[in-house]
Order: C-alpha cells, then sequence, then structure tokens
C-alpha cells in the first residue's frame, strides 16, 4: 500500500477514534481488481476487500447480483450500492429489515441509452434496414420518406434514464409519450401514468420503448394483450429487462403483420441461447445487453461520494437513488 495511502488511513481512524471503515466488494461476473483498486483510492479512509464466505462484517457493500449466502452473513451492514439502476435481482433475495439498497442514479449510462434508443428509433423511421438489404443485394432503391407525426414514441418508465431518452427524443421532432407509474411532468412529453393510463398511451404510440423497472406489476407487461394496443405498424424497443417482455407474444404479432418489428438488447437468458428464435428472425435485431453499460470510474466515483456523505452523517433520505423496497426501484 502506498504511503500516503497508509498515512491518511492513520488520521482518518485517529480521527473517529474507532477501526477502520470496512467495505466488502461481491459483483458476479465482474472483474473486481480495478473496482477495488478504484474504490481504495476514492476511500482511503477505508479497508476495501473482496468478500468471500466467511469474511468479516463490513461497514457498507458494493454489489451486483450477491449470493442469498452474502446477506446471510454480512448482518452488520448500513448500506448497499448496486453497480447498476436495476434492483431486481436484489428483490428476490433476503435482506436484513430497514437495510439502505442504493442504486446507481446515472454514472454516465444515460447518455449511453439516449444513444442507443435514437439509433434504434432512427434506424426504424429511416427504414435503414430494408436500405441495407437492397444494398446487399446490389440494388440502388428509394423509398419515399416517412412523416414524424405518424410516428409517435412511447417510453416506459420516465425515471433518470427513461427521462433523458424522452427527452433525446425530442430533439428530432418526434412526438413523445411516456408512461410511468405514478404521474410526472416532463417538458414537451404528454405524460400518461397508472393503470387507468396505460391503454390510452398505447393506443397513442407507434414506437415503444420498455424503460421500466422490473417488479411483479411490469413483469410479462409487453405481452399480447398489451401489444395488441399499439398503432397497427408498431415497432418495439426493449432495453430494459428481458422479463418484461412474452417472447412467443411478440412473435406472433410480427408475423401477423400488426407489429413491423423490434429491436432487443435483453433477454430472459443470458447470453441469448444459440437456438432462440430472435436470432434469426429477419424483423428482430438483437444486440448483447449493450444498451448502457456501467462506467467503473463514474460509478466509483459516485459511491465513494455517498459512503463518505453518510460517514459525515448525511441522512439515508438525502442520498440520491435510495431504493424503495416495496415498489422495487
Amino acid at each position: 500500500m502506498p504511503l500516503a495511502i497508509r498515512w491518511l488511513k492513520a488520521q482518518s481512524c485517529s480521527n473517529w477514534g474507532h477501526r477502520l471503515m470496512r467495505v466488502t466488494f461481491c459483483c458476479v461476473d465482474t472483474n473486481a481488481q480495478p473496482w477495488l483498486e478504484g474504490l481504495r483510492a476514492a476511500l482511503p479512509q477505508a479497508d476495501v476487500e473482496l468478500w468471500t464466505p466467511g469474511a468479516s462484517l463490513a461497514d457498507y457493500a458494493v454489489v451486483w447480483a450477491p449470493p442469498q449466502t452474502f446477506f446471510d452473513e454480512q448482518t452488520a451492514l448500513q448500506g448497499v450500492f448496486n453497480i447498476g439502476a436495476g434492483v431486481d435481482a436484489l428483490m428476490k433475495l433476503r435482506l436484513l429489515e430497514g437495510l439502505p439498497v442504493v442504486r446507481l442514479d446515472d454514472a454516465g449510462m444515460s447518455v449511453q441509452m439516449a444513444e442507443y434508443v435514437c439509433h434504434a428509433v432512427i434506424r426504424h423511421f429511416r427504414q435503414f434496414d430494408a436500405y441495407d438489404a437492397d444494398v446487399a443485394g446490389g440494388k440502388w432503391s428509394f423509398r419515399k420518406p416517412r412523416v414524424r407525426a405518424d410516428f409517435p414514441v412511447g417510453v416506459m418508465g420516465l425515471g433518470v434514464l427513461g427521462e433523458r431518452v424522452a427527452l433525446a427524443l425530442k430533439q428530432f421532432d418526434f412526438p413523445v409519450l411516456g408512461w410511468s407509474r405514478s404521474a410526472k411532468t416532463i417538458d414537451g412529453v404528454q405524460c400518461f401514468s397508472g393503470t387507468d393510463g396505460l391503454d390510452d398511451f398505447l393506443a397513442a404510440t407507434r414506437i415503444l420503448v420498455c424503460l421500466l423497472p422490473l417488479t411483479p406489476e411490469t413483469e410479462n407487461i409487453l405481452n399480447h394483450s398489451h401489444l395488441s394496443k399499439l398503432l397497427a405498424g408498431a415497432y418495439v424497443i426493449n432495453v430494459a429487462r428481458g422479463a418484461h417482455l412474452v417472447d412467443d407474444d411478440l412473435i406472433s404479432l410480427i408475423d401477423s403483420g400488426h407489429l413491423a418489428g423490434a429491436t432487443l438488447d435483453v433477454f430472459r437468458q443470458e447470453p441469448l441461447p444459440p437456438a432462440h428464435p430472435f436470432w434469426r428472425h429477419p424483423k428482430i435485431t438483437v444486440t448483447p445487453h449493450t444498451s448502457a453499460r456501467t462506467l467503473r470510474a463514474e460509478s466509483i466515483a459516485q459511491i465513494a461520494g455517498k459512503i463518505q456523505a453518510l460517514q459525515g452523517g448525511a441522512a439515508i433520505a438525502s442520498i440520491a437513488g435510495v431504493v424503495d423496497m416495496k415498489k422495487g426501484y
């Protein structure tokens, strides 16, 4: 350990008058070493270690899809920091009553998501898939330009990512609608909310973007009943979670002609199994869960800042990204 960091740790320990703060890192399918190095640099007053079964009790945890054993053992946690925006994996586990869970509230993901969704919307609107097919066949083709007013884009989920996507789409002069569980107001976006507003939202949408959190209420929400209510020739973009979509219902509605196609970045099983029909369907574009990747440096800075605020006496309610465990987001 560098001398400067050892000195800072000693000073912090002396100032607090107790042991070093402990931070444990438990992230499945993640290269831990760069995260550990970054967290140690950002939190020189802390003892940051990779979790292994039987490890010492920690004050804070940085996690992604941890096993139940982790929470069974780590009974002294004051807060859990998820290295992503979605916390559906944590909602399936038994956590200590009242344990605060904090998700990333942006950390560079919203601009990536806006890029991805705008690309998918524009690619469909401008018929670039059809042009690609023509070019591959050596055909010089022309298609009549479409009118944006005929392609209202509906964004399901108006959290940090959803709002950024809606505002980005507005810049391309598409009519933009939004739907969320609770009422929201976004300048230039026609907002709907709750069960009562869902049918009207779907009936006015021709390009549907799913950015909902995954909860028991939103699982399978992209089903035959709901997708059938979209405007004829609608297009579906799912960048939230694979469990939102009923796969067979999507394929059926595309094959019937009610839906024009889909761009899918998330799936019920990842990696997407080689035999899955999405791979081969000519009207479905598949990408490998890459719409918005966690940016390590930005995420570490955000997590470290929140831990420091809590250690400095900040109330958990003042920390951005605290999850309402009843709602699941």
